[in-house]
């Protein structure tokens, strides 16, 4: 009974910092936020894939991707300053805009338009997936409060709407762009202004509707009144959640897995569209290609996801995805070669399909694995996961320009190996950590 008055009497505390706490407000909130990101990139990814193969005068489209992943990398340290100086909606409504002006520098792409908006981009991106992160669990933990509810089960629940309905941002924006380039207008300036127009009008229709987002207020935001002490305070406990994984012989064996991820994704966007997509599809098939491709990763993800439920799981999936990523590199480094006919159709369309497949094995295992072995740190373990990845996608689109794509396979082939063998390493030590006899 005295647990019963005690939670009465905290509960106000908490609603009173809602606006509103009706259930279908935090519902529709969740719905807002998976609709409104849905929008954003599907316009951001369909362009995004786009970059190497329109954008090729002295490599603006590579070098620009480059300095957009580059400035992610270094603004993803600091992001969770910003976002908690803006809150959570305010950040996420700021970050959109990012993203607009990328679009917008594509209608005319000069070295004076891309390189200012890639390197706005990276600051935009950086906030909005901490501040995406921070209003999705304020609205479930204030779903799960009001109601009495499981707060792990609405945090999966919410998180499974959200990551679900983002996982098609690929597939519909790349049908957009397929259908707009399908009479090979890709190559011409109108095609490809029709293009950025229209998902110039369909990120402005995101903005939009993530300005009806209900505001949230964390708690813990008490203690302001002293914002020096406070912004000091926080920037160290950020310095260390960063610094902190990397003395952590786990994380260093993760690192190589996480690194490849990122390389993986960076090798789609910049090589795989513009070495072998383009020249058996042309441009126009881009957009078909990345379809396949992001409908196997959703796909993918939500298979995988569903089947997860340890490091064993694991341990067989991400050895699975990193297979047919072997296969896909082998393929095109020992075999593949341009064929007319049905065949130089099917196997650009194969290979998206594989390569979706190990992005979305290496999207949901990743964020398993560190929620697994990082309960006590997750604000660290997942910034190096966003610090790794985008150095990595940066170094990739800073390089392209200058090798092969025979030498780029070469390159994946050995962090695929070194990345796995890392992971497996890890996997068997923490398997022997668990089950070997106490003395």
């Amino acid at each position: 009974m005295a647990t019963e008055d005690a939670r009465d009497e905290e509960r106000p505390l908490v609603l009173d910092n809602l606006q509103n706490h009706a259930p279908q407000n935090h519902t529709r909130d969740i719905h807002i936020l998976s609709s409104a990101f849905l929008l954003v990139f599907l316009a951001y990814g369909a362009a995004q894939n786009l970059q190497t193969t329109i954008n090729t005068v002295h490599d603006l489209g590579t070098i620009s991707l480059g300095i957009l992943y580059l400035s992610f990398t270094f603004f993803s340290v600091i992001a969770s300053l910003v976002v908690r100086f803006l809150g959570s909606k305010n950040a996420v409504v700021l970050g959109t805009t990012g993203y607009w002006l990328f679009i917008a520098a594509n209608l005319m792409p000069t070295w004076y338009t891309m390189v200012p908006a890639s390197l706005y981009l990276g600051f935009a991106a950086s906030i909005i997936w901490v501040g995406q992160g921070t209003y999705l669990t304020s609205t479930a933990r204030s779903h799960a409060a009001d109601y009495d509810l499981h707060e792990g089960t609405v945090i999966g629940n919410f998180n499974g709407e959200f990551w679900g309905v983002f996982a098609c941002h690929q597939l519909v924006g790349n049908l957009i762009s397929l259908a707009i380039l399908r009479d090979g207008t890709g190559g011409t300036t109108s095609g490809t202004t029709l293009l950025f127009f229209v998902f110039l009008c369909i990120v402005t229709l995101g903005i939009i509707l993530m300005c009806f987002l209900s505001k949230r207020v964390p708690k813990g935001e008490e203690g302001r009144e002293d914002s020096s002490v406070s912004l000091y305070s926080s920037l160290i406990s950020k310095s260390k959640s960063v610094i902190a994984p990397l003395l952590d012989i786990r994380m260093l064996l993760i690192i190589p897995l996480i690194a490849y991820s990122g390389l993986q994704q960076a090798f789609v966007w910049a090589e795989f569209t513009k070495d072998i997509v383009t020249p058996a599809l042309g441009v126009s098939g881009v957009g078909g290609s990345m379809a396949v491709y992001g409908a196997f990763d959703a796909i993918c993800s939500l298979a995988a996801g569903r089947l997860t439920s340890g490091l064993q799981s694991i341990t067989w999936i991400v050895s699975a995805g990193a297979f047919l990523h072997a296969i896909v590199f082998l393929w095109i480094l020992l075999k593949y070669s341009l064929t007319s006919g049905i065949l130089g159709v099917l196997y650009p369309l194969l290979m998206a399909a594989m390569l979706g497949v190990g992005d979305g094995v290496l999207n949901t295992q990743l964020s398993a694995l560190l929620g697994i072995l990082f309960k006590h740190d997750m604000e660290g373990a997942f910034a190096q996961l966003k610090v790794w990845q985008s150095a990595s996608i940066a170094v990739v689109f800073f390089v392209n320009p200058y090798i092969s794509l025979q030498t780029m396979v070469v390159i994946m082939i050995a962090a695929l190996f070194i990345a796995v063998a890392g992971f497996l390493f890890l996997t068997l030590q923490v398997e022997k950590a668990f089950f070997s006899p106490r003395s």
